[in-house]
């Protein structure tokens, strides 16, 4: 409790470890699976990060549920944005207002600062990478499409835009292709966008994180090399069982990052 008193004050300044994970499917997912989750973040983290699909079909029931579990197994402040699974149910107003009311900072276009670090989170969108990306040109549909890819790009750029010293970027879809290699080439269009890329490197963040992509790689790189983290719980489950969510140990005030080991 101490410690985070001191995170949530910012006082903090030596290192920060923060955990981020995605895909929590709750609904889907057995209650003591997350609980067992928490369990081994409190022993790993000063701070977790969720990247979307908190949620398995967007029903608030499903966020009362996490809620539930967080007050009572989890002990660090939690930060997350939404995912597509979020909006199924076309609830997501009231799924993020449960989460919030829980003691969740979820983020849309926010941004949110825990012990010296400064975190921007947007669901994102998906159209597609590079110059392979889809254009807004055509019939409407497809030009209010690209137009939602643009906006949550715009919002993430906002909520960079509002920080200062080191920034961290929470992303549902992927914003790069490297972390989604091992999905099918036909649905990397759906995964994410380069959009999404175009703000971190703008504002240089020291890493950002996603998930969505169940069956891609755990690590990437944006074009100027900032480290891309895919938190997918299905993935990070297959690839390291005994621990499966991200550890990323953070240095506020002398603005570096390492990978815990």
């Amino acid at each position: 409790m101490k410690a985070q008193l001191l995170l949530e004050m910012g006082t903090v300044d030596s290192v920060v470890r923060v955990a981020a994970i995605a895909d929590l499917h709750v609904g889907r997912t057995p209650m003591s699976a997350v609980s067992a989750l928490f369990d081994q973040i409190n022993a790993h983290a000063d701070v977790l990060a969720i990247c979307g699909d908190v949620t398995d079909h967007g029903l608030p029931e499903e966020a009362t549920q996490l809620v539930r579990e967080m007050a009572h197994a989890l002990r660090v402040p939690a930060i997350a944005v939404l995912g597509n699974h979020d909006h199924e149910a076309g609830r997501a107003a009231d799924v993020r207002s449960i989460l919030r009311d829980g003691g969740l900072q979820v983020l849309d276009g926010d941004a949110h600062e825990v012990g010296g670090i400064g975190f921007a989170g947007v669901k994102g969108f998906c159209g597609g990478f590079g110059a392979r990306a889809l254009g807004s040109w055509g019939e409407p549909l497809i030009k209010q499409f690209v137009q939602e890819a643009v906006s949550e790009a715009l919002k993430l750029e906002a909520a960079l835009a509002h920080l200062r010293g080191m920034r961290i970027a929470l992303l549902h879809y992927a914003p790069v292709t490297s972390t989604i290699e091992g999905e099918p080439l036909e649905i990397y269009p759906f995964l994410g966008s380069s959009r999404l890329e175009e703000p971190l490197v703008r504002y240089a963040v020291a890493a950002a994180f996603h998930g969505h992509a169940h069956r891609g790689q755990p690590e990437g790189h944006t074009s100027s090399g900032i480290p891309v983290f895919n938190v997918s719980w299905p993935l990070l489950q297959k690839i390291r069982p005994d621990r499966p969510f991200h550890v990323l140990e953070l240095r506020p005030a002398l603005g570096s990052a390492a990978q815990a080991p």
